[in-house]
């Protein structure tokens, strides 16, 4: 079966959202207050319905318990947000993922429930930093407070060597998960597999671990 994803908020991100999961072929119920918008997506969603979501009567109507996932994408509305996500856990909806749009506000739906809280301009401006100060970090992805799976492109000094040689793991305390090479991946490479020019290395480990392993790929140490 085909899960059902409602997005509330077709903004910038939020409609975003709701187009992949679209062309990713799940049934996507579009919600926004504003007319235009709505026609916009009713030829994108599985449906798209004008409603504001912080009139609990509304809400209720639009029978959003039984979806498996409900996005708050609502913008600069904090007051909006935080209700809406406070009526969603009353009405029993299973799964709940919401924009936050400064620290405050991520503390608050943090403590009414949120199942998940993104914060789409800090994550991607940490990321943008990554890439600016390192040419050999491609790509940077956070899992939780503390830990992160980055790409890194190997450097000079790297090629030819084994893993086992190089001993990241032991050396930096992070784990190299996988590596891209000519657009083919190889998951858990074995201690014996070199390094190869333009290997892309996945990294999974601590932030301070990945920074120090940054640091030197800089400093040109390893």
């Amino acid at each position: 079966m085909k899960k059902q994803f409602a997005v509330i908020g077709l903004g910038r991100f939020g409609g975003s959202i709701c187009r992949t999961l679209s062309k990713q072929g799940m049934e996507v119920m579009a919600i926004d207050m504003d007319e235009d918008r709505i026609d916009e997506y009713a030829s994108i969603a599985s449906h798209a319905v004008i409603c504001d979501s912080t009139d609990e009567k509304a809400l209720k109507s639009l029978g959003l318990r039984n979806f498996d996932h409900v996005i708050v994408a609502i913008g600069d509305n904090i007051q909006a947000s935080i209700l809406t996500t406070i009526m969603l856990k009353e009405l029993g909806v299973d799964k709940i993922t919401v924009k936050a749009q400064n620290d405050y506000h991520e503390k608050v739906l943090n403590k009414i429930g949120a199942d998940k809280v993104v914060h789409p301009e800090r994550d991607m401006g940490r990321r943008i930093a990554h890439h600016v100060v390192s040419n050999n970090v491609l790509d940077y992805l956070e899992i939780s407070d503390e830990h992160s799976i980055v790409e890194v492109r190997a450097s000079e000094k790297m090629v030819g060597s084994t893993l086992q040689e190089l001993d990241i793991r032991a050396k930096y305390g992070i784990n190299i998960v996988a590596f891209r090479r000519n657009g083919e991946i190889m998951v858990s490479p074995p201690a014996g597999a070199d390094i190869q020019p333009d290997d892309i290395m996945i990294v999974i480990g601590a932030d301070k671990d990945i920074s120090r392993f940054e640091q030197h790929l800089i400093n040109n140490e390893i």
